[in-house]
């Protein structure tokens, strides 16, 4: 991004939205703040959640922190074993490491729930979802169109299954 191009304020009333379905479990609309700021390191979106829903399934990074600021609405915030109902002015914290970090955000108010999600950003990331026993897989290196890879733990392989077991000709 050029400096031209910067612009170091995003007002949250007038960014473009950007909807997203799956299911009935699954909605929200979107905004990628921290694209538009020109930010690399910290990840920053602005979502709003309609009643009932959830913007994605419960998860955990093995690289990426992230951190969620409430700003309008209510919910409820599931973080490993426990689950915590949460509401304007809070602020969830949600650590990179394994299945005891997982965290699932789900609208249980009347009206959306409008909130802040920051993450730190790594080249590489791992991250598992513990419902479903799936990893995914995700790299931006040195290319236009980003790695990602999901799949589910009960499909691992030994290191060496498939390898050519003949010394090479080159």
């Amino acid at each position: 991004m050029s400096r031209e191009q910067r612009n170091p304020v995003a007002r949250l009333s007038s960014l473009p939205l950007e909807p997203f379905r799956h299911g009935q479990a699954y909605e929200s609309e979107d905004a990628r703040i921290g694209d538009r700021l020109g930010l690399t390191k910290i990840g920053a979106t602005y979502i709003e959640v309609p009643p009932g829903k959830s913007s994605c399934p419960c998860h955990v990074h093995h690289v990426w922190d992230e951190l969620f600021v409430i700003l309008e609405g209510h919910g409820r915030y599931r973080f490993g074993e426990e689950t915590y109902e949460v509401g304007p002015g809070d602020v969830l914290g949600a650590p990179c490491g394994d299945a005891e970090f997982a965290h699932k955000l789900t609208n249980t108010g009347a009206t959306k729930l409008k909130y802040l999600a920051i993450s730190s950003l790594a080249e590489c990331d791992v991250c598992e979802y513990p419902d479903s026993g799936k990893l995914g897989l995700g790299s931006r290196i040195g290319t236009e169109r980003p790695f990602r890879f999901i799949g589910r733990l009960a499909d691992r392989r030994d290191y060496w299954d498939g390898e050519p077991d003949e010394p090479s000709k080159t």
